[in-house]
């Protein structure tokens, strides 16, 4: 591999002769051979996009030169629309500031704005990473900053729609699936009957409460940190710099962004990613809990539970002809635990706050992006390839209601509850069902009976 020399403030270093980064770019990538795993392209197009309007901005302040800054601007554009995306190699794991995938950004944007301008590839001249592409910046800010809106923007743009569209198809099956009386489960054990449309309402229900909870955790990632700069006190930004950075954000976005009312918190704490993390790990035992339910009510065909019956989609086993296992469930399930134990990493990565700052900040945007990546993707194929083609075997839920010893829950009002009990059990012992027992034993009129038994449901 052929190789140039950059210079930083240590000294020089040998990198890529293709990379647009520098010096220390490369030390971050000798120092921390980690993971393999670099920041998530979220962050790094929503570093580059504080890195564009910083530019304009500072040419608004007098900061810099026209050429300079349009040659940043159209250097983070590329980045922005996802070029140059192997330029950024440095591990997660690394300083807990970001300070590396900071100055990694710093470089990329510097070395390419030479090059727009004319110069060779990389360098330090006539953009300098520091003087100009981070100018108004520090890592301590601008770092936090991405994390917000990088989680935003994929919220935005990748979860709510896909939460909306299963919340859709699930609230369309519970339309569909209405008066087809199943039996109730509650301790693993028959409970009183309900329709399997009301079983899907109330997924409907929990996945509407998600976006509910993702709208209430936005309002904290509204807030950003840039302005801070080294430690909240804003030191070399010049004033307005960061709001106005922001105001170009907010008009790009169109989200209600807005600078941290008190900037030592916004550095120093990382709260409003732990509530949003904590929003995700909700959503995730939503999932987990609709796709584990759907899994056992599809369980059989001939001897499990039987009353859904899931989309045949892949051939369920390698040595079991014609077996179709509930493979959408699975993934979807596993995904939820991945997300939830994300959010521990994130709670600690919370944690990780000691005086002026956070010092796991790269943990914290690898392990929120990748959450809110996989709740997306498990929503949209939960919806698509599970929800949507799911049938109701309705002759096999409600063959179950009639032997089902908890309708002597119905008759308690009219006889009390120790008859009702002993009704049960009776029925229990001796194979027979609830209904032809309180007939034989007289203890309601027939249509009295009938009356209580009427409407299991309770649907209208």
């Amino acid at each position: 591999m052929t190789t140039r020399t950059e210079q930083d403030s240590l000294g020089e270093m040998q990198v890529p002769e293709d990379a647009y980064y520098g010096a220390q770019t490369q030390r971050a990538v000798e120092n921390f051979p980690i993971s393999g795993q670099p920041m998530p392209p979220a962050f790094i197009k929503a570093l580059a996009r504080i890195k564009k309007y910083a530019a304009q901005v500072n040419l608004e302040l007098g900061g810099l030169d026209s050429k300079r800054a349009e040659a940043i601007r159209q250097a983070a554009e590329e980045v922005i629309r996802g070029a140059h995306l192997e330029q950024f190699p440095v591990d997660v794991f690394q300083t807990g500031s970001g300070t590396s995938s900071n100055m990694n950004m710093n470089e990329v944007l510097a070395g390419r704005a030479n090059e727009i301008l004319g110069g060779p590839r990389g360098g330090r001249k006539p953009v300098h990473p520091n003087d100009h592409v981070n100018q108004g910046q520090s890592s301590n800010d601008s770092v936090p900053t991405a994390i917000h809106l990088a989680a935003l923007l994929e919220m935005e743009q990748k979860l709510k729609p896909a939460l909306r569209g299963l919340w859709q198809s699930l609230a369309q099956k519970a339309e569909a699936f209405q008066g087809v009386v199943k039996t109730g489960r509650t301790h693993l054990q028959d409970a009183v009957p309900l329709s399997m449309g009301q079983v899907f309402s109330g997924y409907a229900r929990q996945i509407q409460l998600g976006m509910v909870r993702i709208e209430a955790a936005q309002q904290g990632l509204y807030e950003l940190p840039l302005g801070g700069t080294a430690v909240g006190t804003g030191i070399n930004a010049e004033p307005g710099f960061a709001a106005k950075v922001i105001a170009g954000l907010a008009k790009e976005t169109g989200m209600p962004l807005i600078e941290a009312s008190n900037h030592f918190e916004a550095q120093a704490g990382k709260d409003a990613c732990v509530m949003a993390s904590g929003a995700l790990k909700a959503i995730a035992v939503s999932l987990h809990k609709i796709a584990n339910d759907i899994r056992f009510l599809a369980s059989g065909p001939r001897f499990g539970l039987g009353e859904l019956i899931l989309p045949t989609v892949q051939p369920g086993s390698s040595i079991m002809p014609g077996k179709v296992n509930p493979v959408i469930c699975e993934a979807v399930i596993q995904a939820s635990a991945q997300v939830m134990a994300n959010d521990a990493a994130v709670m600690l990565g919370g944690a990780g706050g000691y005086f002026e700052l956070n010092t796991m900040m790269p943990l914290i945007a690898r392990n929120l992006l990748e959450s809110i990546g996989l709740l997306a993707a498990s929503a949209k194929t939960l919806a698509e390839r599970c929800v949507d083609g799911l049938k109701v075997d309705e002759e096999r839920a409600r063959s179950t209601v009639e032997g089902n010893l908890s309708l002597a829950t119905f008759l308690a009002p009219a006889i009390g509850y120790d008859k009702a009990a002993a009704l049960a059990h009776e029925a229990h012992q001796t194979g027979r069902n609830v209904r032809e027992l309180a007939l034989e034993k007289n203890l309601l009129p027939e249509d009295e009976l009938e009356r209580l038994l009427s409407n299991l449901t309770g649907e209208a």
